[in-house]
Formats: structure tokens, C-alpha cells, sequence
């Protein structure tokens, strides 16, 4: 089964027995097998590795949740995924963003509202995101400001969820 515009089959949940530990596994942490899941799943591999890596930058980090949403939200805009904005605007909200900012990422130049702390969380987002490079004046801010492995834990945040947002974006996943 797919949606109209999406380049792969959608696995529908409980349909092929060599997929429950795998998605036993999703439901366990997400509740749900989401339309992101259920194109992952063709691949019962990669679900796994994904489900594991995404996990652990969303549920085992130091990372504050509201600022680790406000990054989600900003790769989603730069890469246009708007079913990976969808899915993190109610999870920002109750993370404490406010809808201000919510709607404030949505700009291409960072306002006013974000502290000077998420401003240069986002300034990182943006040179990731956009020029994959970040410059070093700008990565020593952060590595001055954060623990090593908190550093390593915020790139990996906006690594990974460029990567939901280019899968999405690439397979036309959306509601």
C-alpha cells in the first residue's frame, strides 16, 4: 500500500510476520509505526538502525527537549519537509517553545525572539544545513559554551534530522 505520491510501498503494520520484533520494537518507543515507519520497514535493517539512532538523539540526550525541537523544526524548514515539521510543531509546543517562535523558525533570517543561546544553536543549524560546513568562529562558541559530548550530541541532532528530512522529502512521505 502507498499514498498517491509516495515512491515506495507503505508497509502496513501486522502484515508480514518477519517484521513484528522490528516493529514491536517502534511501538515500544514511539507508540506508533508512523508513514515514516512504514516506508522505513521495507528495509527491515535500516527501520531498526534508524529507529535506534533516532531514539537516542530524541530520548537519551543531554540536549534540552525545547531546544533540541527548535533544531528539528529549522532542518525541516531549510529542507522543506513539511511532514517533519507537521510531526514536531505539537512536540515543541509541549517541549515549552512558544508558538512565537514556532512560527518565528518558519523565517529565513532568525529574529529577535530566540535567545542568543538558540540563536547560535540555529546559526549552527543553518551552516549544517545549508552550507554543511560551519565556520570556526561559530563552532567555538558552542564547543565554548557546551560539554564535549553535548556538542557531539547537538550535531548529531541536526545531522539526523537532515536525514529524516531528506528521506522524507525524497520519497514524497507526507499526510
Amino acid at each position: 500500500m502507498s499514498t498517491p505520491h509516495t515512491r515506495v510501498p507503505l508497509v502496513v503494520p501486522g502484515t508480514r510476520p518477519e517484521l513484528q520484533a522490528v516493529e514491536a520494537g517502534i511501538l515500544k518507543e514511539r507508540g506508533r509505526i508512523s508513514l515514516l515507519y512504514q516506508a522505513l520497514l521495507n528495509s527491515p535493517a535500516i527501520a531498526q538502525g534508524w529507529e535506534a539512532m533516532l531514539t537516542a538523539v530524541r530520548n537519551r540526550t543531554q540536549v534540552p527537549a525545547e531546544l533540541r525541537e527548535l533544531i528539528i523544526l529549522r532542518v525541516a524548514v531549510l529542507n522543506r519537509a513539511q511532514f517533519e515539521y507537521d510531526a514536531h510543531a505539537p512536540i515543541a509546543l509541549k517541549a515549552g517553545v512558544s508558538q512565537d517562535k514556532i512560527e518565528a523558525i518558519r523565517e529565513s533570517e532568525l529574529s529577535n525572539a530566540f535567545s542568543a543561546e538558540e540563536r547560535l544553536l540555529l546559526q549552527m543549524t543553518d551552516h549544517m544545513t545549508r552550507d554543511i560546513e560551519v565556520p570556526d568562529d561559530l563552532m567555538r562558541q558552542v564547543t565554548d559554551r557546551y560539554a564535549p559530548g553535548v556538542v557531539v550530541e547537538l550535531v548529531a541532532t541536526v545531522a539526523a534530522y537532515n536525514m529524516v528530512s531528506r528521506f522524507l522529502v525524497a520519497l514524497h512521505i507526507a499526510h
